[in-house]
């Protein structure tokens, strides 16, 4: 009897980042990219966010393999988290493996880890699995699509994909492996949807030359440009069009720095030594002749940019007749950061150009009819939309109908929906459980919802803690407690409201002698609670410790 193939989305569906696919045949597993999430509004203190692979931790002897599709950091960004459990090679293109050595040197894991190259075109055995990578157009270079053969069948992964005629790297996507593929019958075609509300064609990063020229010709002064750190083409680019203009590009943030050291060695990125400066030379040189590369094109609270909006970058400062490009698309979640950035650099008296202000930024994902086109060169037999929020989802598998893909083919689901594949017949399982795995400094998957919940409400309102001197013997409060508050009310206005509420929390810890702490606890601040709410009507964080002072 065959082995049955399953299909296990991990992460990237229902969401903008994080991507993670488990493909099993029998009782071996290939996993395909392994990313993180940027945390979203609301995620107080929150990093970044990792896939949830509790599904694979007991079929850790099963996992054969990792295999990436690109450098992006929402598809190798969990890589280092992931080989502290999983003991897999990992194959990745030469400049997608460079990108993951920085990572892991990053975290001292490079020694352990087993790291392939591979290269378009190749033929990769992986135990009943045969994976040919093939070159796809993305927004950095060597991204690749997957063909992965099972004794099932062929899947095709697209990866992150559009169909760019004039790429600025000059390697178009491989349409002739492509239609190889439809020649071989595709049973089951992955395909990138993060543009699937999108109509029409995603214009070619060549357009954004006339951009960057327009913007270099008129900058007054030094021109900071922010964008990913592993956004290679863009940066190229800003390169090309500053050597025109006689400006040094001088680069800031580790990862930029890192990634751009590790892209110039392997030949991926071209800037001449002579252009190149360091941060703390540019003040040698006319600020008109100078671009800054930065990170933090999506407003996180740790990158250059937001720094330089909020004045704590060690190194620089934004200066009158500065200009500032944000060369990035915003990840759903991110707006209220970057416009609150943006606000703070006009304020600080920089001009900013941004998307969709200024044509600075180019998408590197198929819209509407490069997706039809995808579906329509391989005529897979089945369709699942991946990589998007669930509204991408289910406009892709739109689509897929519109061109003749039996709905009852299309699986558009969510992370952690199963699809089960035997004697050629698709069926969606049951969900396996998942959520999100948050990283809070050295914590991970530490901080739960209930957690995050917490850092709301005190975000909201504030916290009030009610300290008690008690004598358990007697059953009373001994002396006056003290409340403590912070972001709920400032004491010196408020003096009389602490004053009563004082009062609240020595009758509520009168009790029966030898009550436990933890009891008298919680009636101080059910009492507190409710004095609070009736007086202020705000619900703040309340808490109490009793002091034993016997």
């Amino acid at each position: 009897m065959e082995e049955q193939l399953r299909v296990v989305p991990l992460g990237g569906l229902g969401e903008v980042g994080k991507n993670m696919m488990s493909i099993e045949y029998g009782d071996d597993i290939l996993v395909v990219d392994v990313g993180i999430m940027f945390p979203q509004t609301g995620m107080l203190g929150i990093d970044y966010i990792l896939p949830d692979w509790e599904y694979l931790r007991d079929k850790k002897d099963r996992v054969l393999a990792a295999i990436i599709t690109h450098g992006h950091m929402d598809h190798i960004g969990a890589l280092s988290y992931f080989l502290e459990e999983f003991d897999v090679p990992l194959y990745a293109t030469r400049l997608t493996r460079g990108l993951i050595e920085v990572q892991l040197r990053q975290r001292h894991q490079l020694e352990d880890a087993t790291l392939h190259t591979m290269t378009p075109r190749d033929e990769i055995e992986i135990g009943p699995f045969t994976v040919e990578p093939y070159h796809v157009c993305h927004s950095i270079p060597d991204t690749v699509g997957l063909g992965i053969t099972t004794p099932a069948g062929l899947i095709v992964h697209s990866g992150d994909f559009k169909f760019d005629h004039t790429p600025v790297d000059g390697w178009p996507t491989d349409y002739a492996k492509l239609a190889e593929f439809t020649n071989r019958e595709v049973l089951l075609l992955m395909s990138d949807s993060t543009n699937a509300d999108t109509p029409g064609r995603t214009q070619s990063e060549a357009v954004l030359y006339d951009a960057f020229h327009q913007i270099m010709r008129e900058a007054p002064g030094r021109l900071i440009v922010a964008t990913f750190a592993s956004l290679i083409s863009r940066i190229q680019q800003v390169v090309d069009v500053a050597a025109e203009y006689d400006r040094k590009i001088a680069i800031a943030g580790r990862s930029m720095v890192e990634n751009t050291a590790m892209a110039r060695e392997l030949g991926y990125l071209e800037i001449p030594d002579e252009m190149l400066v360091e941060l703390h030379e540019i003040d040698r040189f006319p600020p008109r002749e100078i671009v800054i590369m930065a990170t933090g094109a999506q407003g996180e609270p740790m990158a250059v940019l937001n720094r330089l909006a909020t004045g704590r970058h060690h190194a620089l400062s934004i200066q009158d007749e500065d200009t500032v490009v944000l060369s990035s698309h915003t990840i759903p979640g991110n707006e209220e950061m970057i416009h609150e950035v943006i606000n703070r650099l006009f304020q600080k008296g920089a001009d900013v150009y941004y998307d969709p202000v200024a044509g600075v930024h180019v998408s590197g994902h198929a819209s509407q009819e490069e997706q039809k086109m995808l579906i329509n060169m391989l005529h897979p037999r089945y369709f699942l939309p991946i990589h998007g929020e669930l509204r991408h989802i289910k406009h892709h598998a739109k689509l897929a109908e519109q061109l003749g893909i039996p709905k009852q083919n299309i699986a558009a689901v969510e992370n952690g929906y199963v699809l089960e594949f035997t004697d050629g017949r698709m069926e969606v399982g049951a969900r396996v459980p998942g959520g999100y795995v948050y990283v809070d400094g050295t914590l991970v998957g530490e901080i739960g919802p209930r957690l995050m919940r917490q850092r709301s409400e005190l975000g909201d309102a504030g916290f009030v803690t009610a300290v008690v001197p008690f004598n358990p013997r007697t059953g009373r409060p001994v002396g006056q407690p003290r409340i403590i508050t912070r972001g709920f009310v400032f004491r010196p206005e408020a003096e009389d409201l602490l004053d009563r509420a004082q009062d609240v929390v020595r009758s509520a810890a009168v009790v029966e002698p030898g009550t436990k702490p933890a009891d008298v606890e919680a009636n101080i601040e059910r009492a507190l609670s409710s004095f609070l709410r009736r007086e202020t009507r705000r619900e703040p964080v309340v808490t109490s410790a009793v002091v034993d002072i016997t």
